[in-house]
């Protein structure tokens, strides 16, 4: 096994970035089913939308498939039964499927408005 190669070097580096991945994923998706928190849910420039529990169920559900999909990953290198093109395949599938899925509900979230934005007139 040659430690000098560039693909060694990125076939680590893809595995070791599983772990963040996962935890922080299951861990939103903890805090929206248990905890009730939706303060990370559908954020557009920072800013949940008016009313997050409608989109809670959404974001909770992009979270937790995706963060099992990188655990069971995690276990399938560690446990040996899942070889490099197929977890190299699953790996980045998931990475960018939650990517488009986390930027499809916030647009949902965050209707788009066509004309002028009207200012709330406040005291009158």
């Amino acid at each position: 096994m040659d430690f000098t190669n560039v693909a060694f070097a990125l076939k680590w580096i893809l595995f070791l970035g599983l772990f963040p991945m996962s935890f922080i994923w299951l861990r939103r998706a903890y805090r929206i089913f248990i905890k009730k928190n939706h303060s990370e849910i559908a954020l557009k420039h920072g800013e949940p939308p008016e009313n997050p529990e409608k989109w809670a169920l959404h974001t909770g559900l992009v979270n937790l498939i995706a963060g099992s999909v990188a655990l069971f990953t995690i276990i399938g290198i560690i446990g040996a039964f899942l070889d490099y093109e197929t977890w190299s395949a699953m790996a980045g599938i998931t990475l960018w499927m939650k990517i488009f899925a986390d930027f499809i509900v916030s647009r949902q979230a965050h209707p788009f408005t066509l004309g002028k934005k009207k200012k709330a007139t406040e005291g009158k």
